[in-house]
C-alpha cells in the first residue's frame, strides 16, 4: 500500500508521494496469518469469520478445543489450537509454533472474566483471578506475538477492552481498572513497537450479548436497562464487533496505532449509567 512512485514528492514534505491504493482490497487480507484468541465463541469466533471471510490464514485458538474446532468447521481457511492463556510457557510456545517460518501478521484476543461484586465484597483470590485473565494474560500475549512481529517489521494487534475503561457502575470496579490498565498497556505498545512497524490497538465494545453477559440477560429488568443506556436503544451482538477487528487488521487502517475504536452503540456519548440490581 505505500509502495512509491519514483520523481514525485509530497509538496509538504520530502517523503515520495505513495502509489495510487487499490481501494477495492483495501481490506483484504490475503496472504496473512492471523490468531484469534477466544475464538471458540462469542466475538472471537465472529472475528476469526470475519477475518477468513477477508482472505486471512486464521488460527482459532481457545482453551476449550472442541469449541475452537466448531468455529474452524464453520468456515474455510481456519485451523483450531488449544491454548490456555493462564498458561505464560503455553503463550511463549504458541507464539513458536503458530508463527512458523512465516510469522503472524494479526492477533486478535478477546478472553477476559467478571466477578459481579462491589469492592467491599471483593476476595483477593476473585481480585487475582481477574486481574490474570484480563490483564496479565494479555501482557503475556503482547509480548510473545509482539516480539516475532518486531523482528519482521510488521504486525497487528487488537485487544478488547470496553466501555467499563472509561465508564463504571457499582459492582464492575475491578473489570473497569482491568480494561483501564489494558487500554494503557497498549498504548504503550504501540509506542515501543511502533518503530518496528507494529501497530496496537484496542476495540471497546459496549453490551454485547454473550455468554460473558448471560447473567444480566437473565434479569429483564436489568436486560431492559442496559437496552435502554445507548443511543440505539438496543444491545449489540457479537457479529457487530467483527467490521472494528477487519479495520484494525488490513490496510485500511494503515495510520491507526494507539488507539480505542469504541464499538459502543453511543453509549459513551450519552453517559449510558445504570445501577444494576447487584
Amino acid at each position: 500500500m505505500t509502495e512509491q512512485m519514483d520523481g514525485q514528492r509530497d509538496g509538504r514534505s520530502n517523503e515520495p508521494m505513495p502509489a495510487r491504493i487499490d481501494y477495492s482490497r483495501l481490506f483484504r487480507l490475503d496472504g496473512r496469518r492471523a490468531v484469534v484468541v477466544g475464538a471458540g465463541s462469542g466475538i472471537g469466533r465472529e472475528s476469526a469469520l470475519a477475518l477468513t471471510a477477508h482472505g486471512a490464514e486464521v488460527v482459532c485458538a481457545d482453551r476449550d478445543m472442541s469449541a475452537a474446532q466448531e468455529t474452524m468447521a464453520m468456515g474455510g481457511g481456519i485451523s483450531a489450537y488449544e491454548l490456555d492463556v493462564l498458561d505464560a510457557a503455553a503463550v511463549s510456545r504458541a507464539a513458536s509454533e503458530l508463527g512458523g517460518d512465516r510469522g503472524v501478521d494479526v492477533l486478535v484476543f478477546t478472553a477476559a472474566t467478571n466477578v459481579r461484586k462491589r469492592l467491599l465484597d471483593y476476595s483477593g483470590e476473585e481480585f487475582d483471578r481477574v486481574v490474570a485473565l484480563n490483564l496479565r494474560a494479555s501482557f503475556d500475549l503482547v509480548r510473545a506475538f509482539g516480539a516475532g512481529m518486531a523482528e519482521r517489521g510488521r504486525g497487528s494487534i487488537i485487544g478488547f477492552s470496553s466501555i467499563r475503561a472509561v465508564t463504571v457502575e457499582p459492582g464492575q470496579g475491578v473489570y473497569a481498572a482491568t480494561k483501564a490498565g489494558l487500554v494503557q498497556l497498549l498504548r504503550t505498545a504501540a509506542a515501543e513497537l511502533g518503530p518496528s512497524g507494529v501497530r496496537v490497538n484496542a476495540i471497546a465494545p459496549g453490551v454485547v450479548d454473550t455468554p460473558l453477559t448471560a447473567q444480566i440477560r437473565a434479569v429483564p429488568e436489568w436486560s431492559e436497562a442496559y437496552a435502554s443506556k445507548s443511543a440505539l436503544g438496543r444491545w449489540s451482538h457479537a457479529e457487530e464487533l467483527a467490521g472494528a477487528v477487519v479495520y484494525l487488521a488490513s490496510d485500511a487502517s494503515s495510520f491507526v496505532t494507539g488507539s480505542q475504536l469504541f464499538v459502543d452503540g453511543g453509549w459513551t456519548a450519552i453517559d449510558g449509567r445504570y445501577t444494576p440490581p447487584a
